[in-house]
C-alpha cells in the first residue's frame, strides 16, 4: 500500500489533514486477524510455576512443530497441579520458518488476550497456525471443541432459484470430495479447486490434526457440512475452525501452491445471468486527426491561446467548485466503509451466544446419535404429549433449574411401556445453560451406582432442554426433613440409611468411578428418595471432572448454593473433593437437626446452624441439636458421634477435613476414636432473619464472579 504525505498534496493541505487519518484507520486492517478463545478451567497467578511451565512450552513447542514433517506437535510440561497440555498445528501449505514464527506469536497472543487463563485457543485469519494449551488433558480425546464459524458478508448473485440450487450442489460436492481426500491423506490435509462453466471457481482447504485416524478425521469434519448449509448459504466464502479440524472455502485462491485436488465439469451448465457490456467512450488520439488540416493564422492562434488561458482558469475554478464537495462526500463514504469494516472486521463472526449455542447443540446431538450410550434421545413432541403439555397434574415439584414432571412411557421403540419416569424441563431463566446440560448428560451416562440417580434419556430441541430420569416417588430429602408434618415419617433408622447412602455415593464419585468427579452442589433438594427411602444424588450440572493426580482446582465463576459452599470455594474459587466433604457435613447437620443451615436462627442469637452446633458442642450440650422426633430414638453417644463427624466435615480449613473414605469408615465403626473437631467455617457469621419465602439478605462477597442459587422450598 502506498501512503500519501504532505509532499504528494502541495496545493491541498486540507486534503492531507482528512486523508491521512483515514489511512491510519486503514492500517490495522492489514494485520493478521486474531480470534482467541479462553477456556474456563481456572486461572494461574503471575510468577507461578504454571506460568514458568507455559514460558518453557512457548520456547520448545514452536520448534518441535516446525521440525515435524506434518508441521504438527503436542507436548506436556510440568506435574500436577501445574501440568500443561498443548497442541500446535500449522497449515499444510505453510513452511517451517513461517510455522515457527506463527506459533511464537500465538503463544504471545494467547497469554495477552487470555491473560492468566489456564486454557486458551488461538486462531488466525491469515497466519498459518493454530494453538491450544490447557491444564485439562484434551490430548487424550479426539473431541473437537472451541469451534468458531466465520462467514463472508458478501453473497453471490444467485437470483435464479435453479442456479442457487446448482451452486449448493457444487459446493457440497467440493466439500465432500475435499473431506474424503483430507481424511485419506497421511498428513490429513488437502487443498482443492472446482471449475464449472458459468459459475465462480471455488477453492477449498480442509485439515485435521495428523494424530487422528481417517475415521476420526471424517467424523470431525462431518458436522461442518451442517454449518455450511445453515450459515453459509449463498455466501462467497466461509470457514469453520476447531482444535481438531478446520475447513475453508472461497471464490479466490487463498492457499499456497497448486490445488492438490481438482474437480471439473461435475454438473451440466446452467444458463448464466445476462451480463450487459458497459459502454466505453474512447477519445480520439492526436494521430487520428487529419494531417492535412491547416494551422490557424498567427493572430487567431494568439487569440485562441488567450481564450484557452481564460477558459482553463474558469474550468479549474469549476472543477474545484464541483470536486470539493464530491471529494468530501467520497471521503465520508470511505470513512463510513472503513468504520463498518472495523465494526464487522470483514466477516460476520458468529459471536451471538444463541447462534453459537445452536452450533454446539447440533454437534452435541450428532455425537449422541453416533454413540451407543445407555439412554434414549426423546423427541420433544413425545414428551409434550406424554405430560399433557406439561400439565399441573403431572407436576412433581419445582427444582432449582426448572419444574419436574412425571409421565409413563409408551413410545414405540423407546422405553418399555408403562415405565414411570421423571422429566426435568430446564427453565430459560434458571441460569443452567447448555454447558451445564451437556455436562450432566455426559457425566451421568457414565456413572453407575445405587446412590446416584439414573439418567434414562434427554431431549434438546431449539430452546427446549429436558433431562429424563428414573422416577423416584418420594421426591427429595428436603421435602421430609424440613417439614414439621412430614419429619416424623423419617425415623432415625431411615436417616441412618440416608446418611450412609449419601456418603457411599460421594465416595464412588471421588474414588471408585471411572471418572473422578466433584459434585459442587450437594444439598438436601438434590438428594432424591426412592420407594424404600434410599437416597440418590442428582443434579450434576455443576460437577467437575478431576484426573487421578489432581488435588484441587480453581475457577473465576463460583457457582453453587449459599449455605453449602466451602469457604475457600466461595471466597477464592478453589474447589476440591474437600468442597463436597464440607457440603456433606452441612447436610448431615441438617438431617440431624431438621433445620436448614441457610437462614437458621435460634432464639435471638441469629447464629447459623454451623455456629449453633459448635456452641452446643463446646458447651457439652450437643444432644439439644437433634430434631425432636429422633431425639427419643437415639442414644446420646451415637448422637455425639454423628455430630462429631459432621463438625469434622465443616472445619474451616480444607486440610483439616476428612476424605469421604474416612467418613464412611467412621460412620460404619463405633469403636473408632474420633478426633476433636476444630471450629467450623462461618461459625461466627450472623445472618438476618429470613422472609416468608425462605430467602435471606446475606451477601456473599468475593473477588470472583459468583453465581448463587437460593435454596427452594421443595422440588
Amino acid at each position: 500500500m502506498r501512503f500519501l504525505s504532505s509532499v504528494d498534496l502541495p496545493c491541498y493541505p486540507w486534503m492531507a489533514m482528512v486523508i491521512l487519518p483515514l489511512l491510519l484507520l486503514l492500517m490495522p486492517l492489514t494485520a493478521a486477524q486474531l480470534w482467541p478463545s479462553c477456556g474456563e478451567s481456572g486461572d494461574y497467578k503471575s510468577n507461578s510455576t504454571y506460568e514458568a511451565n507455559l514460558k518453557l512450552l512457548s520456547t520448545t513447542l514452536p520448534k518441535k512443530a516446525a521440525s515435524s514433517t506434518n508441521l504438527f506437535a503436542t507436548d506436556t510440561v510440568g506435574n500436577v497441579p501445574n501440568v500443561i497440555f498443548a497442541l500446535a498445528l500449522c497449515r499444510g501449505d505453510s513452511n517451517a520458518s513461517a510455522c515457527e514464527g506463527c506459533l511464537v506469536t500465538a503463544f504471545q497472543d494467547g497469554q495477552e488476550h487470555c491473560a492468566n487463563y489456564k486454557d486458551a485457543t488461538v486462531y488466525y485469519d491469515s497466519n498459518p497456525c493454530m494453538l491450544r494449551f490447557s491444564n485439562q488433558n484434551f490430548l487424550a480425546t479426539t473431541v473437537n471443541d472451541h469451534i468458531l464459524v466465520i462467514v463472508s458478508i458478501e453473497s453471490l448473485m444467485m437470483n435464479i432459484p435453479t442456479r442457487a440450487d446448482s451452486f449448493k450442489l457444487l459446493l457440497f460436492t467440493l466439500l465432500n470430495s475435499t473431506a474424503q481426500s483430507a481424511a485419506n491423506s497421511s498428513r490429513r490435509f488437502t487443498t482443492s479447486r472446482l471449475d464449472v462453466n458459468s459459475f465462480p471457481t471455488l477453492y477449498c482447504l480442509m485439515q485435521c490434526t495428523p494424530d487422528l485416524t481417517a475415521n476420526d478425521c471424517t467424523a470431525c469434519l462431518q458436522p461442518y457440512f451442517q454449518y455450511t448449509v445453515k450459515y453459509m448459504d449463498g455466501k462467497k466464502g466461509g470457514r469453520v475452525l476447531g482444535t481438531r479440524c478446520t475447513m475453508r472455502y472461497e471464490i479466490f485462491p487463498f492457499f499456497q501452491g497448486d490445488p492438490m485436488l481438482r474437480i471439473i465439469n461435475l454438473v451440466s451448465e446452467v444458463p448464466a445471468i445476462n451480463n450487459t457490456t458497459p459502454l466505453i467512450t474512447v477519445n480520439p488520439s492526436p494521430q487520428s486527426q487529419s494531417p492535412d488540416a491547416a494551422p490557424p493564422p498567427p493572430e487567431a492562434q494568439a487569440t485562441t491561446q488567450e481564450l484557452h488561458g481564460r477558459n482553463s482558469h474558469r474550468r479549474a475554478l469549476w472543477i474545484i467548485a464541483v470536486a470539493a464537495p464530491l471529494l468530501s462526500i467520497f471521503l465520508c463514504v470511505i470513512f463510513f466503509v472503513v468504520w463498518m469494516r472495523r465494526q464487522r472486521k470483514g466477516t460476520d463472526i458468529l459471536h451471538d451466544q444463541a447462534a453459537m449455542n445452536r452450533l454446539e447443540e447440533d454437534a452435541f446431538v450428532s455425537r449422541l446419535e453416533d454413540k451407543s450410550l445407555e439412554f434414549t434421545l426423546f423427541e420433544f413432541s413425545e414428551i409434550l404429549h406424554a405430560t399433557h403439555n406439561f400439565s399441573k397434574e403431572n407436576l412433581l415439584g419445582q427444582g432449582g433449574f426448572g419444574p419436574v414432571y412425571k409421565f409413563c412411557t409408551y413410545f414405540q421403540g423407546q422405553l418399555p411401556d408403562g415405565v414411570e419416569i421423571a422429566v426435568k424441563r430446564l427453565a430459560s431463566h434458571s441460569g443452567q445453560g447448555f454447558t451445564e446440560f451437556k455436562n450432566e448428560v455426559e457425566l451421568i451416562a457414565k456413572l453407575q451406582h445405587n446412590n446416584l440417580v439414573k439418567l434414562t434419556g434427554c431431549c434438546i430441541e431449539g430452546e427446549e432442554k429436558l433431562l429424563v430420569y428414573e422416577y423416584l416417588p418420594n421426591k427429595s430429602l428436603d421435602f421430609f426433613i424440613f417439614d414439621v408434618s412430614r419429619t416424623t415419617l423419617v425415623d432415625w433408622n431411615k436417616r441412618c440409611v440416608i446418611i450412609e447412602g449419601i456418603a457411599q455415593g460421594l465416595l464412588y464419585l471421588h474414588k471408585h468411578s471411572r471418572l473422578r468427579i466433584i459434585h459442587r452442589d450437594l444439598k438436601a433438594s438434590n438428594i432424591l428418595l426412592d420407594q424404600g427411602m434410599n437416597p440418590k444424588i442428582s443434579d450434576f450440572g455443576l460437577a467437575k471432572i478431576f484426573s487421578s493426580n489432581d488435588t484441587q482446582g480453581s475457577t473465576k465463576r463460583v457457582v453453587g448454593t449459599y449455605g453449602y459452599m466451602a469457604p475457600e470455594y466461595a471466597s477464592e474459587g478453589i474447589y476440591s473433593i474437600k468442597s463436597d466433604v464440607f457440603s456433606f457435613g452441612v447436610l448431615l447437620l441438617e438431617i440431624l437437626s431438621g433445620q436448614r443451615n441457610s437462614g437458621f436462627h435460634q432464639h435471638e442469637d441469629f447464629l447459623n446452624l454451623l455456629g449453633y452446633s459448635w456452641q452446643l458442642w463446646e458447651g457439652g450440650r450437643c444432644f439439644e441439636l437433634l430434631e425432636a422426633s429422633i431425639a427419643k430414638e437415639i442414644h446420646a453417644a451415637e448422637a455425639r458421634r454423628y455430630i462429631n463427624i459432621a463438625l469434622m466435615c465443616v472445619q474451616e480449613h480444607a486440610d483439616d477435613r476428612p476424605t469421604m473414605s474416612n467418613v464412611v469408615a467412621m460412620l460404619n465403626s463405633e469403636s473408632v476414636i474420633l478426633p476433636e473437631p476444630k471450629h467450623p467455617a462461618y461459625f461466627s457469621l450472623r445472618v438476618s432473619k429470613v422472609d416468608e419465602s425462605g430467602n435471606n439478605d446475606l451477601t456473599v462477597c468475593s473477588n470472583n464472579e459468583v453465581t448463587i442459587t437460593e435454596e427452594p422450598d421443595g422440588r
